[in-house]
C-alpha cells in the first residue's frame, strides 16, 4: 500500500498552506480517501481522479476532518454525475452533515455506518487489490474510530484523534506503519516549542511514540500538530519515546507500507 498525506495540520489550517486532516491510501487499482479536512479535496484531485476514488471514510464529524465532504457531494452530482459513493463513518453522520445539504445527499452518497465489529474489503478480494478495513472507537469525543488498512500482509493503522485512554495495540501488534496524531508536546506550559496543550483527547508526540513502541510497531509518522507546534520538537520527543526515529507528515509526503 502506499499512504499520500493530503493534509495533516492539526483542529485548523496553518500557514502557509497546511490543509487539515486528510490521507489517500492505494493498493493495486484501489484508492481509498480518509478523512476529508478542509483544503484536502483540491489535494486530492492531484494524486488520483474522482472516478478511481473507490470510497471515502471520515473518523469523526469534526470539521478538520470531514467537512471537504460538501465539495465531494457537489463534484459528484454535478460535475461527474455519479451516485451510489460508498461513505463510511460513524453511525447518524450522515443526517448531522446532511442539515447543510438542501435537498439531501439525493442518493450521491451510500452511507455506511461504522463500529468496532465493522470489517469492510474496499476494491477486490482481500489479498489482491482489495484494501481490508477495521476500525476501533478512541478516546475522544463525539464518536471517533481509528482505522487499520490492510493488503497482503501488510497493515497500517491511522489513530484519527485520540486521547491516551485508547491505544493501536487495539488492532494487535507490529503494525508496519503507525500514523499517529501528535498534537502538542510532552511537558508542562509553553514557549518556543508549542503551546499549552488544551485537550485530554489529543496525544502528546510522547504519547505517540510511547504507544507505538509499546505494541511493537515498525514505523511512526506524527500527524496533527496543534499549529505552532514546533516540528523538530515533536519529532524529537517521538522518536526519544519510540526508540527509533519517526518522521513527520507534511502535504504531497509518501509511504509505502
Amino acid at each position: 500500500m502506499d499512504l499520500t498525506v493530503l493534509g495533516c495540520s492539526g483542529s485548523y489550517g496553518a500557514p502557509p498552506d497546511h490543509a487539515c486532516s486528510g490521507y489517500l491510501v492505494r493498493h493495486g487499482g484501489t484508492a481509498i480517501w480518509i478523512d476529508c479536512g478542509n483544503g484536502t479535496f483540491a489535494r486530492l484531485q492531484e494524486h488520483v481522479a474522482l472516478h478511481d476514488l473507490d470510497a471515502l471514510v471520515i473518523t469523526h464529524e469534526h470539521p478538520d476532518h470531514c467537512v471537504d465532504v460538501y465539495g465531494l457531494h457537489v463534484a459528484l452530482r454535478y460535475g461527474a454525475d455519479r451516485t451510489g459513493f460508498p461513505v463510511y463513518g460513524p453511525a447518524g453522520i450522515d443526517a448531522r452533515l446532511g442539515h447543510l445539504v438542501r435537498g439531501g445527499w439525493r442518493g450521491t452518497f451510500v452511507w455506511h455506518a461504522i463500529d468496532d465489529a465493522s470489517r469492510v474489503v474496499i476494491g477486490g478480494p482481500a489479498g489482491s487489490d482489495g484494501i481490508t478495513l477495521r476500525f476501533s472507537r478512541t478516546d475522544h469525543p463525539p464518536p471517533t474510530f481509528a482505522v487499520e488498512a490492510a493488503a497482503e500482509g501488510r497493515r497500517l493503522v491511522y489513530t484519527a484523534d485520540t486521547g491516551p485512554a485508547w491505544s493501536v495495540d487495539a488492532f494487535g501488534s507490529a503494525a508496519d506503519l503507525v500514523l499517529s496524531e501528535a498534537s502538542y508536546l510532552g511537558g508542562a506550559g509553553s514557549g518556543a516549542g508549542g503551546p499549552v496543550r488544551r485537550s485530554p483527547h489529543h496525544l502528546t508526540a510522547t504519547e505517540a511514540g510511547r504507544a507505538a513502541r509499546a505494541a511493537g510497531a515498525h514505523a511512526v509518522v506524527l500527524t496533527h500538530l496543534w499549529p505552532g507546534t514546533d516540528p523538530a520538537a515533536a519529532v524529537a520527543q517521538g522518536s526519544e519515546a519510540f526508540g527509533a526515529p519517526v518522521a513527520l507528515a507534511t502535504p504531497g509526503a509518501t509511504w509505502r507500507v
